[in-house]
């Protein structure tokens, strides 16, 4: 019998995509309204080489890049994303902010199950917003609702295991 998918040791089904909260830092909250958030993806450059008597070209592991993550939600009056995008913004003041948690911080998505519990942790490292969009084109003719985004550069996310490791008796 293979391995159980997850925490629930009957469970085979994979989850739906739909049912997922953010956090920002430390925080408790989760981020208010995010209804998108791009696939989390890393890759590996590949290093070919020789070794001395061998014909055949060996492959090593290179440096692994990770690709941005982008986080979108519908415009309202909470300021979390503005105010994070801000950090980063030369203002008035001259300078980009010198305090590395408003610049620089831990983003950590779940996903939940059916009964909106956590089953699947995911800590993104050291991000920061390289792009913000505070409004999505507008549309007199249209039916939609206004989008803001952010675009997150971080230094990699790991996948959390405390909530998929079976609970000790």
């Amino acid at each position: 019998m293979s391995m159980p998918f997850s925490v629930n040791m009957q469970r085979f089904d994979p989850y739906k995509n739909y049912r997922f909260l953010v956090y920002f830092g430390d925080a408790t909250t989760p981020v208010a309204g995010v209804s998108k958030v791009s696939g989390l993806k890393r890759s590996s450059d590949p290093i070919e080489y020789k070794e001395g008597g061998n014909a055949l070209i060996l492959k090593g592991l290179g440096r692994t890049k990770y690709e941005p993550i982008t986080l979108e939600r519908g415009v309202t009056h909470d300021s979390t994303f503005e105010e994070w995008a801000n950090a980063a913004q030369v203002l008035d003041k001259g300078a980009p902010s010198t305090a590395l948690s408003k610049l620089r911080r831990r983003v950590r998505i779940e996903l939940l199950n059916e009964a909106g519990q956590p089953v699947h942790r995911y800590l993104v490292h050291d991000c920061w917003v390289s792009e913000y969009q505070a409004l999505s084109d507008l549309d007199g003719g249209g039916n939609g609702i206004a989008i803001e985004h952010i675009k997150l550069e971080h230094h990699g996310w790991e996948h959390d295991l405390s909530l998929t490791e079976p609970k000790e008796k």
